[in-house]
């Protein structure tokens, strides 16, 4: 109960400063864009694919590409939306607050992640909306856009975990924003070396975001990329309360 009761009182601040809207409103407006240029994209092209044996679809032109391209943004997004998570508390001096409340630092860093989460959660919503309104006029592989909308909640959700970690660790917001940017990026492009094919590069691939994302996208939902969205997802915020426990340790 704590921990949604944090959760709610973060969401609550969030939607309370023009930052939230902002971000809702930048996105929405990047991909709208993008989703209109594909769906005239497809029309231009639809008289040739139509003679090909096996051609790509609706949710193959449009809809992919539309959570490809969303998932760039948002990586660019997100470090915005969870910089002040912690940090800010650690700036306003208000940390030592929450370490006097009778709630504990699971509780605490739960109801941060799912504040941030639940925000990612309604921008994935807001998506969505596009490409069901295709509906009205064509029909969807409804299998591969599933697959979509999960690919992007679960790199959605690894992405908050790592700022909220990246959040525990700094004092200044501009700082969490800046060292989140730089990990979400590293994980995304940390398999472009010239190693694939050798144990290292195996390695690199598995580490790769962009690898296991891009895995979902097609429609292959395995349970190598959902563990490992997950993993990392457990993983940072383990670290996020460990870290938190050692500050209050500190006190």
């Amino acid at each position: 109960m704590n921990t949604l009761t944090i959760a709610a009182r973060e969401l609550r601040s969030l939607f309370l400063s023009p930052l939230a809207w902002s971000i809702l409103g930048v996105v929405q407006l990047l991909l709208g864009f993008m989703f209109l240029t594909q769906v005239e994209y497809f029309q231009m092209i639809q008289p040739r694919i139509a003679a090909m044996p096996d051609s790509p679809g609706v949710t193959d032109i449009i809809v992919t590409p539309l959570y490809g391209n969303a998932a760039v943004i948002l990586l660019l997004v997100s470090p915005l939306l969870t910089m002040r998570l912690v940090s800010e508390e650690r700036r306003n001096r208000t940390l030592s607050l929450l370490f006097s409340a009778p709630v504990s630092m699971t509780e605490i860093i739960l109801g941060k992640f799912l504040a941030a989460f639940f925000f990612m959660a309604i921008v994935t919503a807001m998506i969505t909306f596009m490409p069901l309104s295709l509906l009205a006029g064509t029909s969807l592989d409804l299998g591969k856009l599933t697959a979509c909308v999960i690919a992007l909640l679960l790199l959605l959700g690894a992405f908050s975990a790592i700022g909220l970690y990246m959040s525990t660790l700094a004092t200044q917001p501009v700082v969490a924003a800046i060292s989140t940017f730089g990990v979400l990026l590293l994980l995304w492009i940390i398999d472009w070396s010239g190693t694939i094919g050798t144990g290292s590069g195996e390695a690199l691939e598995y580490l790769s975001m962009l690898r296991h994302f891009e895995s979902l996208l097609k429609g292959m939902v395995t349970s190598t990329d959902l563990i490992y969205f997950l993993l990392v997802t457990v993983t940072f915020i383990v670290l996020s309360i460990r870290r938190l426990d050692y500050d209050r340790l500190q006190k």
